[in-house]
Formats: structure tokens, sequence, C-alpha cells
């Protein structure tokens, strides 16, 4: 049965890309669909469905501070970064926020994600000892949402409706996202954080990455695209938390590493080899193995620095608090080491 353009791809279509083992037995299985791209955008592998629509969720961010960076707003440095996070809440990601807000003119009482306590710890309880209670500073996608106002009062645009499909700026989200994907989007839902959320193809979000991470070194991209992928791999804790796996992921290998809620994540290289995860559960534990991994395979990274890496981003299986077991690669994955 073909998958029409509001559901995702099946069971049926999915392949196994990872195993929890638990004292050397399989416990749960995580199946879902991978690509990976060379430099030119061709595909290198294909692992499951790549062709189906998905929710690509909060890997859109890029191209949604792209949008707002392309209505006149001048992010800078941590900025640029920090919009196109899913940050921690941490103080200094709610500074960053606050300080792109008061530039922007608006007040925190304008941002339209919702209210949160920081996943920081330090951030938490500051909030509870002070008495303010939960923040929509502290919300992960703030940054993306203060980008957004700042884009509204850059162009005289309506603020009260800066999330709806048809203001100005959501259009030029959604173009800015097919150009860079390369095909039109499927189908427009609702985020999280209440912003149009687009469903591409996994095939098509890994060419707008491999797009985006290829931008610094291409004279004829578009240089804000540039200063995205740059300002990304400089201000690496601005764009998840400092020891998160994404901040890791791009501190330690120069990679572009980006989650989305669901199960997704996106690596890519400044070359522009890029991997694409959707694993179907929604289940992120996995997708740094998975995505590694075949990065690595493929000859994009340095297998001992993946290795390296690997150790730090990928949770234990823990039993009385030790260990005694892991997250291992699935078949489809596994057979491609052989």
């Amino acid at each position: 049965m073909p998958i029409s353009s509001h559901e995702t791809f099946n069971v049926e279509s999915a392949v196994e890309l990872a195993v929890i083992e638990r004292s050397g037995f399989i416990e749960s299985r995580h199946i879902g669909a991978a690509v990976v791209l060379a430099g030119d955008g061709s595909v290198v592998t294909r692992l499951g469905d790549i062709d189906a629509p998905i929710l690509a969720r909060s890997t859109l961010k890029p191209f949604q501070a792209l949008a707002s960076m392309q209505s006149g707003v001048p992010l800078r440095g941590a900025q640029v970064a920090v919009a196109c996070g899913s940050h921690t809440g941490s103080l200094d990601h709610m500074d960053i926020v606050e300080g792109m807000l008061k530039a922007a003119g608006v007040k925190e009482e304008n941002l339209q994600c919702p209210t949160a306590w920081p996943q920081d710890e330090t951030a938490r309880n500051w909030l509870v000892r002070s008495e303010r209670g939960q923040s929509r500073l502290a919300f992960n996608c703030s940054g993306k949402h203060a980008a957004f106002l700042w884009a509204c009062t850059e162009n005289g645009w309506d603020l009260r409706s800066y999330l709806e499909p048809n203001h100005p700026l959501q259009q030029r989200v959604r173009s800015v996202i097919e150009e860079y994907s390369g095909e039109p989007i499927s189908h427009l839902g609702i985020d999280g954080c209440g912003a149009p959320v687009a469903a591409i193809s996994l095939t098509g979000l890994a060419r707008a990455y491999s797009r985006l991470a290829k931008s610094p070194g291409d004279k004829s991209s578009n240089a804000r695209a540039a200063t995205i992928a740059t300002s990304m791999l400089d201000y690496p804790w601005a764009v998840q938390g400092k020891g998160e796996s994404n901040t890791i992921v791009m501190e330690e290998l120069d990679v572009l590493a980006k989650i989305g809620a669901e199960g997704v994540l996106v690596l890519a290289t400044p070359t522009g080899a890029t991997v694409a995860v959707k694993m179907l559960d929604g289940n992120l534990r996995a997708t740094s193995l998975v995505g590694l991994t075949l990065l690595a395979v493929s000859g994009a990274v340095d297998i001992p620095a993946v290795s390296n890496v690997l150790e730090r981003v990928v949770e234990p299986v823990l039993g009385g608090g030790h260990e005694v077991g892991k997250i291992r690669l699935g078949h489809a994955v596994s057979a491609l080491l052989d």
C-alpha cells in the first residue's frame, strides 16, 4: 500500500537499526530508516524507506533561523547557534535569548512557545530559588521564537500571528525548506513549540543539511547559510548544552549535529557527506550510534574519533546502578561492517 502525504513509512518498509541488550538478552528493537549522502548529494546508503515523508521536527531549526536572517535579523555568533538549537535552558542560553528579545524591542511575554522548567539543573534551581517559576526563555525552542519575533519587528509584521502558516515569515520558512531540501513540503503540522513543522522525505532532509554544511566553503552559497553552519560549530554548547550529545559530536568531530523529536537525527560534514536517521518508534537513544556509525562506514569521518565520541554519547544499559548491557547496532547497520 503506498504511503500518503499524511503518514510516515510503516513497519513493513522499516529496517532494524539498533537493539537493546540487557544481560545477554535482546530486550528491545529500534526500527526505522536512514540515508547516507555523499558530498555531491548522491545516495550512498539506503536503509528502509527514505522517500516517505517524515515530520522533521527540530532538525528544521537551522532553516527556520535562515528564514529569519533572510528577513533582516542580524544574528551573530551564539545568537545564531541558539536560534538553531534545542537547548537545555541553561542560564547562558536564557541570557542570549533575553538579549535577542531586547534587541528586537519585545518582551518574554511576546514569545508564543510554552513556559517550561529548564533541563539544566543549575538554571532550574535558580528559577525555583528566585520564585520566578517556569519561563518561556527556558523552553528549548525559545531561541528560534526570539528570532521569529525579531524578524517581525524588522519588517513591521504582526507579532501576535507570527506562528500562523500564512504569516509572511512562515511563508519564507517554507520557501527556504523547499529550496534546500529540493522538494515540496508534503504536509504541514504544528510542532511542540506551536510553530509550523514541515513533512519532507528523509532524503530531502539530508540534502538540505548537505547544502548547509558545505556553504562555508562554497563561494556561490548563501552567506547567511554559511554563517549558520559556522556558528553551530563555533558555539556547539548553544545548540544543545554542555555535555549533551549534539554538542559533543560538534566539538569533537567538526560535524553538524541536530536532533529532532520523535527519533530524528541529522549529521553533516563540511564536505557535505550527510546522514539522516528516523526511528519509527520516536526514541532518540540509538540515533547517535546509528548515525555516527553510518558516517564512519562511508569514510566521511575518522573511525577512532567516532569510537571515542560514541563512548561519551551512547547511554549504558543499567541494572542496579551498574552496566549490564548496551545499545547495539541492528542487523541492517551491522551488515555494512562486514
